[in-house]
This record gives structure tokens, C-alpha cells and sequence, in this order.
């Protein structure tokens, strides 16, 4: 027995609020964080910190491809292809646009800015940033110039995973109807979803180290893909859910366990491959096993307490939350480097910074939003239905 596709799944909606949440906070930490390479650096970094943000690192982004496979899975029975296509291109593509052109700009601005490789100017960083055929930065270049989707690299790549699901859609579902798969045992998916990744892992990942830039980012899209598929069937299949959610305790404490293994071996508490048994490769075996089921246990636990605590909530919050999501993901990291670089000069001990900045992005994030959802023209930029206006109208659309 399939679940209902019609039904609102608010406990999905409260995983994409809390993962986006995270988001901040993990970005936060990168200014932080020691050793670990970012647009702008505190002067005070803590190399401590990794151990914590090794904790969600690995999984927190799979997370969003897993709700966004769910949340397609869902929609599909209900509105054509055709029409989706056109609904997500308008959502996806003209933000991403507007990113690129506009909110990402300070965000390089500043990070030449530290590195001494500009003279201060804004203005004049902007239109070079935007020539095709600029000489500006020229170690920054990529194929398209200066342009960059920096943080907002999710976008092209749900685009194009919803495209190229939207394209096979006939087979997936049918796929997901098909008795055999209705009646298969959770932990048969388990494994093979575990083999997969691990096969990429073992293939792909030495060979095309993560860049974000979607044309040559082959281990992100095997393992990014294969989780929004993942995400796609399971929306689909009651009896995986059930399981899930009835494991969530195994899921979390066994994931725990891998972090542990994961923290341990960066901190040589201990050697896989020393004495007269040295083996690489029993070493590479060992090791990224251990992360393929950290990757996959935490999207587990996650997804198991939503569903046991969280299904039923529905509320004011959830509901701005659900429409703010996409311009505070827009926002927030051109935000942090805002602030954290005029905060910067005036040397604050970090445990006021740290929450200094915090509470400056999350506001500055709100107020956007309210700027935002208030103007068309900047509504249609941030993939947002367009205004209400005037009293008759918000009560016939209340009504609707």
C-alpha cells in the first residue's frame, strides 16, 4: 500500500525550515573555522570547530536533495509535467539569475577585498564583475567570466534533477508502483542505495573532487542525484517509511557511532594501516564505508523523528517559513560576509561576535523578506507569487 500523494506532509516542511536553519549557522561557523578555506576568514579560528561541523557536513545538503525528490514525488500526480517545468523554471532559474547578477556580488567584492587583489570601489568591482570579457581577477575566472552562483549552487542542480526526472517520469513512476518494490523490505533498499554511493565514493570522488560548478562535479551529481531519486521512491512507498520511522532509534544511535569512527580517524586515535598488516586499500575499504553509512543513517534519524514527531504540526510559523525559505537561502550567506567583514576591524571576542552576527543575518534575512514579498518586481526576482493587493482580493484568495 502506496501513501497518499494528496495529502500536505508537514513534517517535510519542518525538515526543510530546520535544514535551512542549519544552513546559516554552518555558514556562520565557516567564518570560524580553522584550515578550512572560505570567501572571508575571522582572524580568530578555532580548529575545533571542524569536529562539530564534520557532525552535519556531510549530510546536511543531501538532506535538501532528499525533501526536494519527496516534495517532487508528491506534486507530480497532481499537476502536468509540462506545467511543472514551467512552475520550477520560473522559481529556480530567475533567482538564480538575479543571485548571480546581484546578491552573490558582495560576496566576491569582499573576498578580493581581503585578499588585497582590489582597490575599494563597489560600483566599479560590479561592472567588471558582469563584463563577459573582463581582465579583473583573472585566477577567479570561470567559463561564464566572473559571474558565480557561489552558495546558491543547489539551484542549478535541483533544476536540472527535476528536469531530468520530469523527462523520465513515465519509468520512475511506474517504478514506484510496481508490486515488487511496494512489498520490498526497507533494509533491501537500504543496501542498495549504501552500494551505490559507495561505488561512487570508490570511483569518482579522487578523480572529481567537489566544485560546485555542475559541469565537471561528476561525485556530487552520483551522490546528489541518487539521493534525490531515493527521495523521489520513498515518497512513494509506505512500507519504507513505516520502517524508518519505527528504526529512527537504531538509525540515530548506530549514525552516532559512525561520527565517533569519522572523528576518531582525523585525530589518529588510531591506524588503520600501520604495522606489518599495512593495506591502503583495507583502509580506503574500511573508511569510506564508515562515511557512506554516516551519509545515510543521519538522513535516516532525521527523516524518522520528523515523521514520528512532526507530522501533525501545522502552524503560523510553519506556513512563513514555507513561503520565506527561498529568499532567506538567497540572502543569508551575502548577509554573513556583510556583516562579519564590518565587524571585523573592531576585534569583538568571538563569543559576542559569533551571536552578533547571528542575530544581524537573521534580521537582516526578515527584513529582506518583508521588502521582498511586498513588490512584485522583487517578488517575481525571488520566485515568489506576486503580492495580494487590496482587502477583496485577500479575502477571495482566503476563500479559495
Amino acid at each position: 500500500m502506496t501513501r497518499s500523494l494528496t495529502a500536505r506532509r508537514y513534517e517535510l516542511d519542518w525538515l526543510r525550515t530546520l535544514a535551512f536553519a542549519l544552513l546559516i549557522l554552518y555558514h556562520i561557523g565557516m567564518y570560524y573555522v580553522a584550515d578550512w578555506g572560505w570567501h572571508i576568514k575571522s582572524t580568530q579560528t578555532f580548529t575545533g570547530l571542524q569536529d562539530l561541523m564534520i557532525l552535519t557536513n556531510p549530510w546536511r545538503m543531501s538532506l535538501l536533495f532528499l525533501l526536494s525528490g519527496m516534495a517532487l514525488s508528491l506534486v507530480l500526480p497532481r499537476i502536468s509535467r509540462l506545467k511543472l517545468l514551467g512552475l520550477r523554471s520560473k522559481r529556480l532559474l530567475i533567482p538564480l539569475l538575479f543571485t548571480m547578477f546581484v546578491v552573490v556580488v558582495p560576496q566576491v567584492y569582499y573576498e578580493a577585498l581581503s585578499q588585497q587583489l582590489i582597490q575599494p570601489g563597489y560600483l566599479q568591482f560590479w561592472w567588471q564583475y558582469i563584463n563577459p570579457v573582463t581582465d579583473l581577477l583573472p585566477d577567479h575566472h570561470s567559463p561564464i567570466s566572473l559571474l558565480t552562483w557561489n552558495h546558491a549552487w543547489f539551484i542549478p542542480y535541483l533544476w536540472c534533477y527535476s528536469l531530468l526526472v520530469l523527462m523520465f517520469y513515465p519509468l520512475l513512476n511506474a517504478m514506484s508502483q510496481a508490486g515488487w518494490l511496494q512489498q520490498l523490505q526497507g533494509r533491501y533498499a537500504l543496501v542498495l542505495v549504501l552500494g551505490l554511493m559507495f561505488w561512487a565514493w570508490w570511483t569518482l570522488r579522487a578523480d572529481f573532487p567537489s566544485t560546485h560548478a555542475l559541469v565537471d562535479d561528476w561525485y556530487n551529481h552520483a551522490k546528489y542525484f541518487l539521493v534525490f531519486i531515493a527521495g523521489f521512491l520513498l515518497a512513494r512507498q509506505d512500507l519504507w517509511w513505516q520502517q524508518l520511522v519505527l528504526n529512527r532509534r537504531l538509525w540515530l544511535l548506530t549514525a552516532l557511532c559512525c561520527y565517533c569512527l569519522i572523528i576518531a580517524e582525523r585525530n589518529d586515535w588510531f591506524d588503520y594501516y600501520s604495522g606489518p598488516t599495512q593495506s591502503e586499500t583495507l583502509h580506503n575499504t574500511v573508511f569510506g564505508s564508515v562515511l557512506v553509512l554516516n551519509h545515510w543513517l543521519w538522513l535516516l534519524a532525521v527523516l524518522g523523528y520528523a515523521g514520528a514527531y512532526l507530522t501533525t504540526i501545522n502552524n503560523p510559523l510553519l506556513r512563513y517559513c514555507n513561503d520565506a525559505i527561498l529568499p532567506w537561502y538567497i540572502l543569508h550567506q551575502t548577509l554573513i560576509i556583510l556583516f562579519a567583514s564590518w565587524l571585523k576591524p573592531l576585534a569583538i571576542p568571538v563569543m559576542a561576535e559569533f551571536p552578533l552576527v547571528l542575530l544581524l543575518t537573521v534580521a537582516g534575512c526578515w527584513l529582506g523578506y518583508e521588502v521582498i514579498r511586498r513588490s512584485a518586481v522583487l517578488s517575481w526576482c525571488f520566485g515568489l507569487k506576486p503580492p495580494v493587493r487590496g482587502v477583496g482580493v485577500q479575502r477571495q484568495a482566503q476563500a479559495a
